[in-house]
């Protein structure tokens, strides 16, 4: 069929006998008649009035097009469509992002009874929410008038046989419509509220109450009111409609306390996409009730009408679905991270040399980590496996620096953005953006001492591994070929800073699936059931048992951000070496303790080498952006997991570039704490 684009070629072409693609595609044609160049709302509202003009003008056509409107409803379903599209016929959210994929990727044939589909096809275009919205009330009314007449013979032939044989002539078929597509909309929040999952985690008033028990009886007490008289309002139907708004308000509060139950037991998505179609049901519901109730059910058909727009327009976006129901995911993950994260700043001398001490561990541990590496790289192995072992190598150390209870500077940014975002909730006098710039000098200085106790240690410890070495086997730790890379490797003037930038990436997701995975733990009472399961406890012991849920309950997350980066250090390049590509990875620390390893060979000339100091520079700005990188990334997703906006940064800005210019030192050395004032001996000589 081919587009036409003349208004009276259009309607010539009508024809109501056609089969059913092409009637299809003539709707399809006629709708982009309508919508024209899609700038012009004015334009298009002309045109939807020039329509109406010639139809008046064409009695002719205007009888056929009434017989193709009545075929069309013969044959598509619309009460499925104000019922239920833009909703899932899933519940579950890896099923209905799979359905998404789909959507987007496969074809929709014209050929189709079914309504949301055709819908999709017709009004297609963002523009077409706009426009229809503009229509004015005589637009509006003409265009009623004009396919009631196609409707009038519909409650004869049997499409709303449901409807008590009595009242067949009181409704219209629109009506009839509308009501069927309430009862669908009701009877699928009371099947959602009556889930398992929703309704063990509802409050306990909720369940007592059980609204969701009554809201059919409510429904249909509003139904047989408006049966009974649906051309004028009565008082027994005004009871009936408030009754019924009042119970389905009930049912919207009771399934928003498994929101409560959900922040202190752990997010599911699969719970939080149930919970807001639930919400987005109810909120149809009211549309389709100002639809069949209002005193101007034209206007309310045409804004419903243009909310399914926007709604097919949400229902074909992936990350609109991905945002909706994992941004209270992302609020637990940042909330976990920051409970961390303030662990990790230092306030007094004594946190800040504290924080050295634990920094100068990490890297006499990452020292042997840097031993193992070259031991794994000396086996020439595979791409594969040489990046799964040199990954548990990593994965290993980290682990190790944990329960040890040292740090490792890299792996705090990620931690403590999230704490610092959580402190951009208030900042409405000066006090409070003061005290943002006091942690912010914080955060500053207890970065720098973990960086410099990191690399304090792992330099002068793999110096000293490798003159073991040589005085026990008489060879140093790497030989002249591994050092002349190592040195060529780690030179700023490479890919150094792009290497760098991406483990900055890897930190940030270490941190989130760190957050993910003690959700899961968290979600599944999995400490619980280390605690009492019966089997555990046979073989653990009931005392070992409570020792490992709890240990498992406070560590989980730091094992999974442990475990999860240290094989990612390690298989990202081996996998990107799969695709062709030469991705590495430049962690700070870890490249501070090979170039000692490649100056334990070369010895003091190495000094004298340019390369070297290129080196230095690169390890420098290595830090910067591994640090960097990894707390901006987290920072954002804190900010808007925390919902937070408004906030003024220039007047932050203002104030930390103020901060540096009168007290530099202050991100770099801990204030002397205030001695308390002794007190007055009222008493004394």
């Amino acid at each position: 069929m081919t587009p036409h684009t003349d208004l009276s070629e259009l309607l010539d072409a009508l024809d109501p006998q056609a089969d059913l693609a092409h009637r299809h595609l003539w709707l399809i044609d006629m709708l982009n008649w309508v919508r024209g160049s899609r700038n012009s709302v004015p334009r298009t509202l002309s045109r939807v009035t020039l329509l109406l003009d010639t139809l008046q003008q064409r009695p002719a056509t205007l009888e056929k097009l009434q017989s193709w409107w009545q075929l069309l409803l013969g044959t598509v379903d619309a009460t499925a469509l104000l019922a239920d599209y833009g909703f899932s016929s899933r519940t579950a959210f890896l099923s209905e992002l799979a359905g998404r994929l789909s959507q987007k990727w496969l074809p929709t044939s014209p050929e189709t009874t079914d309504a949301a589909a055709l819908f999709s096809l017709v009004l297609n275009d963002p523009f077409d929410a706009l426009w229809l919205n503009a229509l004015d009330d005589t637009t509006l009314n003409r265009l009623a008038q004009m396919l009631q007449a196609a409707d009038c013979n519909r409650m004869t032939d049997g499409s709303c046989a449901w409807i008590p044989a009595q009242w067949q002539h009181h409704i219209t078929p629109w009506q009839a419509t509308l009501l069927e597509a309430l009862t669908f909309c009701t009877s699928q929040i009371r099947a959602t509220g009556f889930s398992p999952e929703l309704r063990q985690r509802m409050s306990a008033p909720a369940r007592e109450t059980a609204p969701f028990h009554a809201l059919a009886a409510d429904f249909d007490a509003l139904q047989l009111a408006f049966l009974a008289q649906p051309q004028q309002a009565s008082a027994e139907r005004t009871t009936a409609l408030a009754q019924f708004l009042e119970r389905l308000e009930a049912c919207r509060h009771a399934a928003a306390s498994v929101y409560t139950h959900l922040e202190a037991h752990g997010i599911s998505i699969n719970l939080v996409f149930q919970l807001r179609q639930l919400r987005t049901r109810v909120l149809r519901i009211r549309a389709l009730l100002d639809c069949l109730l209002s005193d101007t059910p034209q206007r309310h058909t045409a804004q419903l009408l243009a909310h399914l727009v926007q709604v097919g327009q949400e229902r074909r976006s992936v990350r609109a679905l991905i945002t909706a129901n994992s941004s209270m995911l992302a609020a637990k993950v940042a909330e976990r991270s920051s409970e961390t994260g303030e662990h990790y700043i230092t306030r007094t001398r004594g946190e800040y040399f504290q924080m050295l001490r634990d920094a100068a561990g990490g890297g006499a541990v990452m020292s042997l980590t840097t031993l193992f590496k070259f031991a794994v790289l000396s086996l020439s192995l595979s791409a594969f496996w040489s990046g799964f072992y040199a990954g548990m190598n990593y994965a290993l150390s980290f682990v190790l620096i944990q329960l040890l209870h040292y740090t490792v500077a890299t792996k705090q940014p990620a931690m403590t953005a999230p704490a610092m975002a959580a402190k951009l909730k208030d900042l409405g006098s000066a006090h409070a953006i003061e005290g943002f710039v006091d942690e912010v000098s914080h955060l500053v200085r207890s970065q720098v001492a973990a960086v410099v106790g990191n690399l304090a240690l792992v330099a002068p410890t793999v110096l000293l591994l490798s003159a073991a070495m040589w005085w026990l086997f008489g060879a140093p730790m790497i030989d002249a070929k591994e050092s002349e890379h190592v040195l060529h490797s780690l030179d700023v003037r490479g890919p150094t800073l792009l290497f760098a930038a991406l483990t900055g990436v890897l930190l940030f997701a270490s941190s989130i699936l760190a957050g993910w995975t003690e959700n899961w733990f968290v979600l599944n009472k999995l400490d619980s059931a280390i605690r009492f399961h019966p089997r555990l406890t046979r073989w653990l012991a009931p005392e070992r048992a409570q020792r490992w849920a709890n240990f498992m309950r406070h560590n989980i997350s730091g094992l999974a951000a442990n475990i999860s980066l240290g094989l990612m250090l390690g298989l990202v390049p081996a996998f990107a070496t799969f695709f062709g590509l030469d991705l590495e990875v430049r962690h700070v620390t870890l490249s501070t303790g090979q170039l000692a390893a490649a100056a334990g060979h070369m010895g003091t000339a190495l000094l004298t080498q340019g390369i070297f100091w290129w080196c230095v520079l690169g390890i420098l700005l290595t830090g910067v952006l591994n640090v960097g990188v990894s707390f901006y990334l987290a920072f954002v997703l804190a900010l808007r997991a925390h919902n937070v906006s408004g906030v003024e940064r220039r007047r932050i800005g203002q104030a930390i570039r103020q901060r540096a210019r009168t007290q530099l030192r202050s991100f770099f050395w801990p204030a002397p704490e205030a001695q308390p004032t002794p007190k007055n001996d009222t008493h004394g000589g």
